[in-house]
């Protein structure tokens, strides 16, 4: 009855072209429905009470294991992009459960050390097709969580978790979700990253907001919100204009976004104190995939895994549990392994 209504409350407000919860195309495993919730309300709250979801708290964005209070984690990038990716979705008239769910998701894959790690393993599995997190991500909810089961969520959220990036690709290619609302997170991502990686760099003393081309600044805003506000405006009017064809933002846009991305690379990603840094982190993961590859017993979940997956690799579970890993617990297991402990004769 609750859920009932609410559905009905969805065909009469969402945009015609919105994905409406009972039109889902279903999970892999039948369940019977939730009394209460929709489809896409039961999948945010699978993501947010899943492990993956919690270890994002200590996964680094940019600058890795960060001093102060205030630079983005993984976490709180994730929050701040279904908080755009909702506010976009609301003025749109799209289904804001099922942005939230594929926001919430989209990078629970995400390796330690950011970017670096997700290089790393890409670099390290070339052989076995390569690493990258929005596959892995895919991989964590329908495999890895819940001791294997996976959280068997709609195929609406999975493909939208597994198209949400671009990386430093063409940002408005030709494979999006089908859904609107996957596609709104994709954009989100987007305007989320470019503006938190700009203000933690500033507040790293990386760069200045005066190192910023007065183009740039111009073009987005001299603060945050500024500049939030012109790329989100921006996506809603263009979408509007497009008749709902595409989420997309304009020429214009496209060409400034791609301006602010190259100046970052450049100046941010690329900077000499956060390359070092990366240098370090590189290291880590290096030693601890060989290492692992050697002794699969030192995988906590391997043997158990391996019982109830014949087909289980080496190095897919050397893949899984490095990709898994938080920055701190890297860190934890590299000193373990490869920095001798200090002793006492007595």
């Amino acid at each position: 009855m609750y859920r009932e209504r609410y559905e009905e409350i969805e065909e009469k407000f969402l945009h015609p072209r919105a994905q409406k919860s009972h039109k889902t195309r279903g999970r892999k495993r039948k369940e019977l429905p939730c009394r209460f919730r929709t489809e896409y309300q039961r999948d945010r709250d699978r993501i947010i009470h899943s492990k993956a979801f919690r270890r994002l708290k200590h996964k680094t964005q940019v600058f890795l294991s960060p001093v102060g209070d205030h630079y983005r984690t993984r976490l709180t990038h994730t929050l701040e992009v279904a908080q755009i990716a909702r506010t976009i979705g609301r003025a749109l008239r799209l289904n804001e459960d099922l942005i939230e769910a594929i926001a919430l998701g989209h990078d629970l894959g995400h390796t330690p050390f950011g970017h670096t790690g997700e290089a790393v393993l890409n670099e390290l599995l070339k052989e076995h097709g390569g690493f990258r997190h929005p596959y892995q991500s895919l991989r964590v909810v329908d495999y890895i969580e819940k001791d294997g089961i996976g959280l068997n969520l709609t195929w609406e959220v999975r493909e939208g978790i597994v198209k949400h990036s671009k990386g430093f690709g063409e940002i408005l290619n030709a494979d999006v979700p089908r859904t609107l609302e996957g596609q709104v997170v994709r954009i989100s991502d987007i305007a989320a990253y470019l503006n938190h990686d700009l203000d933690d760099a500033i507040r790293a003393k990386v760069l200045s907001i005066e190192d910023v081309p007065d183009e740039l600044l111009d073009f987005f805003g001299r603060t945050h919100g500024e500049r939030i506000s012109t790329i989100v405006s921006n996506i809603i009017e263009t979408t509007i204009k497009y008749d709902y064809e595409r989420v997309a933002y304009d020429e214009e846009m496209d060409k400034m976004v791609k301006k602010m991305r190259d100046f970052l690379k450049e100046r941010v990603y690329l900077n000499p104190y956060v390359k070092s840094e990366s240098d370090k982190a590189k290291n880590i993961i290096e030693f601890m995939f060989n290492y692992f590859m050697k002794h699969l017993d030192k995988i906590p979940f391997y043997k158990d895994i391996k019982k109830r997956k014949k087909n289980y690799l080496p190095w897919q579970a050397v893949r899984d549990y490095i990709s898994g890993m938080t920055d701190r617990y890297a860190i934890e297991i590299f000193n373990e392994l490869f920095i001798p402990a200090p002793w006492t004769i007595f």
